[in-house]
């Protein structure tokens, strides 16, 4: 029986696939440790990368969440999310803008954050189900995995500014990039699975 951090991956996931785990404690906790590393690391890079904007910056991270839930599961994808925003509230360097820390997470932009870790259970939760095997279903997936994380930052922007405005800086200018960021989360996706199925 698996027991411990073994509980934190799916065998159904594209990580569970490429590299299984072990009903072995110490060889589960190591994986674990290690792909939320990895995880955490991708998404505090993702985070410089960034196109700044007056209130909510264009970063990459939202490629990444969406990519790492879908690839995790959603315990393991939830817990690694989960890490990344304790490492910001912490004061560690990892968010987009150039503070961290408690009042960072509570602030205008916080939603978003607290978006990733809804969103990466959603796309794991939906990926261990066979919805990234699927072309069709996977554009739908993705699409649903970005809708979360604006439900979730439209909702904290709309506790300090009107909705029309929270909608006007916090998602019209991210249309375009949010189509183009679920294209490339489909067409990354679709192209793993390809190579797996070929091994």
């Amino acid at each position: 029986m698996a027991t411990g951090a073994s509980s934190l991956s799916s065998p159904s996931t594209l990580v569970g696939l490429l590299w299984p785990s072990k009903d072995d404690a110490r060889f589960a906790a190591l994986r674990a440790i290690v792909l939320m590393a990895v995880g955490t690391a991708l998404l505090t890079l993702s985070a410089k990368v960034q196109v700044p904007l007056p209130y909510v910056p264009m970063t990459l991270q939202t490629l990444v969440v969406l990519i790492i839930g879908a690839s995790y599961g959603w315990r393991l994808g939830g817990a690694t999310v989960g890490l990344y925003l304790l490492q910001g509230a912490m004061g560690l360097p990892v968010f987009a803008g150039p503070v961290a820390g408690p009042a960072y997470l509570m602030g205008p932009t916080g939603g978003f954050l607290f978006g990733f870790l809804a969103a990466a259970m959603v796309m794991g939760f939906m990926a261990e189900r066979g919805w990234d095997r699927s072309l069709t279903r996977v554009i739908v997936m993705m699409s649903i995995g970005h809708a979360v994380i604006f439900a979730f930052g439209l909702a904290q922007l709309s506790l300090v500014m009107p909705f029309a405005k929270a909608w006007t800086v916090g998602a019209a200018p991210f249309v375009a990039a949010t189509v183009v960021k679920t294209a490339l989360a489909v067409a990354l996706m679709q192209a793993a699975w390809s190579v797996t199925r070929r091994g």
